[in-house]
């Protein structure tokens, strides 16, 4: 058995996804893999892709950015919490040290959690620093609002630039000469056929659907009244209810921690309406399927995620004041009418896990 440990970062879901893309497709490479996933991102979310071949360590690796919800940031509480955390505390890296050569380890991933890296050099063996980009560029880009940011960015660009090696992938923010290799978006793997998915939603197979989805992050959809103005179309919204789904008219609501796999239900979709953010773009960009895109711009990544569904996908761009006031739903014919895409780019996922393959002389 391979014993590979993944640190991941806790900064909404997004990153999560690209490290379960890369895990289960290096899983089709070698089935023996076993992951140690290090992350505070619920243990529910890797179920669905890695059930039975992961160990979960509910640990603080990251700060990354706090969210007080899915477009805003919290750059006080920010600086605070990285404070608290860096530079990393010895005992810390001394603890996880142990437990990954107990746990046989023999690599490290990392997405975008700088303490991996740290780990893997106290305990002599290579990192893989996955990555469209890292907090030391995100934070310059916030820098002049929260001066306390700078003290934290030349300490993250010497522990990133410590990593083994480098996977960037698309759309990146800061192309480096130095990665390894470069790849298209990663995005998880559709399970179900769409008509599978439609039946155990409710939803009739030739009905218009559309997908909402603000990540990992509470929202409050005060708009849900709105969507009744489209009979026709039929919505399905993760986090629409705390509790068990429920059918109402044309809604599909459903708790985050929900039994439905998340690339099955952009599968049985027409269009997707959300926050635009890394595996919601790359899941929709490999779905080939139009994209309304509530653009955050505060977030520094926000205007290279743009650039990239304007140039390769079939994308509305939605204001977060449209959204929030639910002004979007009267462009819902618009965005169902887009033509969709026709490329034929490979996932960035199964060329990263060749990589990585590589390195552990496997497949």
């Amino acid at each position: 058995m391979i014993h590979i440990a993944y640190f991941i970062t806790p900064h909404g879901f997004g990153h999560a996804a690209r490290a379960s893309a890369l895990m289960a497709a290096l899983l089709k490479r070698e089935p023996s893999i076993h992951f140690h996933l290090y992350t505070t991102v619920p243990q529910w979310f890797f179920d669905h892709t890695l059930a039975g071949h992961f160990d979960y360590h509910p640990y603080e690796t990251d700060v990354g950015v706090v969210q007080t919800n899915s477009l805003t940031e919290n750059l006080d509480e920010t600086v605070r919490k990285l404070d608290e955390m860096l530079p990393f505390c010895t005992d810390c890296i001394g603890t996880l040290m142990h437990g990954m050569r107990q746990s046989r380890v023999e690599l490290v991933l990392c997405d975008i959690a700088p303490m991996g890296i740290a780990v893997a050099q106290a305990v002599g063996i290579p990192s893989v620093l996955v990555e469209n980009f890292t907090w030391d560029w995100i934070y310059e880009g916030y820098v002049t609002q929260s001066p306390g940011l700078a003290k934290h960015i030349s300490y993250l660009k010497k522990v990133f630039a410590a990593a083994d090696y480098l996977i960037q992938t698309e759309p990146l923010c800061d192309p480096r000469t130095a990665a390894d290799i470069t790849v298209p978006p990663m995005s998880r793997t559709p399970r179900q056929s769409r008509a599978e998915i439609r039946q155990a939603l409710g939803i009739p197979a030739d009905a218009a659907t559309v997908l909402l989805t603000m990540g990992g992050t509470h929202w409050d959809y005060t708009f849900l009244r709105q969507l009744a103005a489209h009979p026709d179309v039929y919505f399905i919204i993760p986090g629409g209810v705390a509790g068990e789904m429920e059918l109402r008219d044309n809604l599909v609501l459903l708790p985050h921690a929900s039994p439905f796999f998340h690339p099955d239900m952009i599968n049985a979709s027409d269009a997707v309406v959300g926050k635009v953010g890394y595996s919601t773009l790359s899941e929709v960009y490999h779905a080939k399927i139009p994209y309304g895109y509530v653009t955050r711009d505060n977030f520094v990544e926000s205007a290279v995620l743009v650039d990239f569904v304007e140039r390769h996908m079939a994308g509305l761009p939605i204001s977060p004041a449209e959204f929030q006031s639910g002004a979007w739903v009267a462009k819902i014919p618009e965005l169902l009418a887009l033509p969709r895409p026709n490329h034929t780019r490979h996932n960035g996922a199964d060329m990263a896990a060749a990589f990585v393959g590589q390195i552990l002389e496997i497949g």
